[in-house]
C-alpha cells in the first residue's frame, strides 16, 4: 500500500524527503553486499577475492581496435543510429550458431538481444511474477537474480544443493512445501554450469529429471548460463534449453566469453514468450546499443572467437589453480571448498562460529576482499560461507590473497575461542525474504 505524500512527524529526521512518495515495491530494492564491497576492493593495495570481472588482458587488443575502427568508418551511419529492440538480424543468427555448441536449435527470431543477461533476468521476472509469487532457486544463488526478484517483490524460496548441483528430491520437496504455503509458483531459476556462486555443475543424469519434475507441476525454467563454455576439461554440457525447449527460458551473455564491458546479452524463449520480451525490451531501454551489438558481431565473423574461449579457459584454469592449492597450503581447520571444474567461483565454508559477513571489514583491513555467503541467500543463511573469485587477479596476487585472507580467519577462530562465537549480525537477523540488503540512505 502507498503511503500518503505527508511531511514527517515533528522533531523526526528524514534523509530523503521523497520516502513517502516511493513506490511500495521500491522497499526490495537495496544494495547487494557485492557492490558495496567495489569501493574498498578496488584499491589497488587490496587483493579483490570478490568481484566477477573476466580476465581482459587476453583478448587480442590490437586487432580488436582496428576492427572497431574499421566498422564506425565503414558502418558508422547504421552503428550509430536507433535499432530495434529485437536486436541486430545478424548478431542473432550469430548467437544461434554459439548456443549449438551446447545442444541448442534455435531460430534468431526467438533471440531477444538484452543489455547483458541481467536485463533479461529483469524482464523476465517483470513480464512472469506478480508480488507474493513464488520464485525457486538454488540456495546460494546469484546476488543480482535475487536483487532482480526483490524488485518485483517476488518471494525466493531456496533448493538445496550438493557437489552435483541442484538435488531433485530437494525441488520435490519444496515444490510440495509451497504448495501446502497455498503459494503460486513461476519459474525455477537456476545456474546448472559451473554455478555462481557455489561453483557446482548440475550432474547430466540429474538434468533431464529436474525437469521432468518442473514440466509436470507448470513450473516454468529459466537456465542462466554465462560460464557453460568456460569448462577447464574441455566439455560442453548440454543446455537444458536443448532437451527442453518449450518449457525453459535461455539467458546468455558474451560479458565472460568476451567484453563484460559491452554489456551484450541474449534470451532465447518460446515463441509467444519472446514477443512479450520484446515488448518488455522496448518500454525499458526502448533499443540495446546497436554499436555494442555490432562490435560484438564484427568479432564472431572476424576473430577465432572459438580459440579465444580456450584461451581463456587455460587462463582461468590456471588461477583456479593456483587458489586450490593456496587454500590447501594456508587454510585453518574446519574449512572446506569445492574444486570447480570451470567458471570463475570456489564457495567456501569457514569454520564453526565464524560470521563472514561479519568478518568483512576486518578482512579489508588486512587487504584483502572476498563476498560474504549471506549475500547470496534471500533468507538470511550463508554466515559461514564466501565465494571468493579467482578469474581477475593473476596466479600471484591470488595465492597473496588467500594466504591473507586465511590469517583473518585464523585470527577468527582465536578470537572464537577465546571469547566465543561472534554476535549474531542484526541486520541479517531481521532481513526481510524479499532478497539481499545493505543498509541504505533510507533505513540509516
Amino acid at each position: 500500500m502507498n503511503l500518503p505524500d505527508q511531511p514527517p512527524k515533528q522533531g523526526a529526521r528524514s534523509l530523503d524527503p521523497h520516502l513517502r512518495r516511493y513506490a511500495a515495491r521500491t522497499a526490495g530494492m537495496t544494495a547487494s553486499e557485492i557492490r558495496a564491497l567495489f569501493a574498498v576492493a578496488s584499491r589497488p593495495e587490496v587483493v579483490s577475492l570478490a568481484g566477477g570481472m573476466p580476465h581482459l588482458a587476453a583478448l587480442p587488443l590490437d586487432s580488436l581496435s582496428a576492427e572497431v575502427g574499421d566498422l564506425i568508418a565503414t558502418e558508422g551511419l547504421v552503428a550509430l543510429q536507433y535499432g530495434s529492440a529485437h536486436g541486430v538480424p545478424e548478431l542473432r543468427e550469430q548467437i544461434c550458431e554459439v548456443m549449438a555448441l551446447e545442444g541448442i536449435k534455435a531460430h534468431p527470431d526467438d533471440v531477444v538481444v538484452t543489455v547483458g543477461s541481467q536485463m533479461g533476468l529483469d524482464m523476465v521476472t517483470r513480464i512472469f511474477c506478480d508480488p507474493g509469487d513464488v520464485v525457486l532457486a538454488e540456495g546460494p544463488s546469484y546476488v543480482g537474480a535475487l536483487g532482480s526478484f526483490a524488485a518485483y517483490q517476488a518471494q525466493v524460496v531456496h533448493v538445496a544443493m550438493d557437489a552435483d548441483g541442484l538435488v531433485p528430491e530437494n525441488l520435490r520437496e519444496a515444490i510440495a512445501a509451497v504448495g501446502r504455503a497455498g503459494r503460486r509458483i513461476k519459474f525455477l531459476y537456476t545456474i546448472p554450469n559451473f554455478h555462481n556462486p557455489a561453483g557446482v555443475t548440475l550432474a547430466v543424469q540429474r538434468r533431464a529429471e529436474v525437469l521432468e519434475i518442473c514440466r509436470a507441476h507448470g513450473i516454468l525454467v529459466v537456465e542462466d548460463n554465462p560460464y557453460g563454455l568456460l569448462g577447464f576439461d574441455g566439455v560442453t554440457y548440454p543446455a537444458l534449453r536443448s532437451t527442453d525447449p518449450d518449457n525453459v527460458v535461455y539467458l546468455g551473455s558474451f560479458s565472460k566469453t568476451f567484453a563484460a564491458g559491452l554489456r551484450v546479452g541474449w534470451v532465447l524463449a518460446p515463441h509467444a514468450v519472446r514477443e512479450k520480451l520484446v515488448l518488455a525490451a522496448e518500454s525499458a531501454t526502448l533499443c540495446p546499443p546497436t554499436l555494442n551489438q555490432m562490435i560484438v558481431s564484427r568479432y564472431l565473423a572476424t576473430q577465432d572467437w572459438k580459440g579465444q574461449i580456450k584461451t581463456y579457459r587455460e587462463a582461468y584454469r590456471e588461477r583456479r589453480d593456483a587458489a586450490i592449492s593456496a587454500l590447501e597450503q594456508h587454510m585453518p581447520l574446519g574449512s572446506t571448498w569445492n574444486k570447480p571444474s570451470g567458471g570463475f567461483y570456489v564457495w567456501i565454508t569457514v569454520p564453526e562460529g565464524i560470521d563472514t559477513k561479519a568478518m568483512l571489514p576486518r578482512a579489508v583491513t588486512q587487504r584483502v576482499a572476498y563476498a560474504s555467503g549471506t549475500g547470496f541467500y534471500a533468507d538470511g543463511l550463508g554466515s559461514r560461507q564466501l565465494r571468493i573469485s579467482y578469474c581477475y587477479p593473476t596466479p600471484e596476487r591470488i595465492r597473496e590473497g588467500v594466504r591473507r585472507l586465511a590469517n583473518v580467519i585464523k585470527d577468527e577462530v582465536e578470537l572464537h575461542e577465546t571469547f566465543g562465537p561472534t554476535p549474531p549480525n542484526r541486520a541479517v537477523e531481521s532481513r526481510s525474504s524479499g532478497g539481499p540488503q545493505t543498509p541504505s540512505p533510507d533505513t540509516a
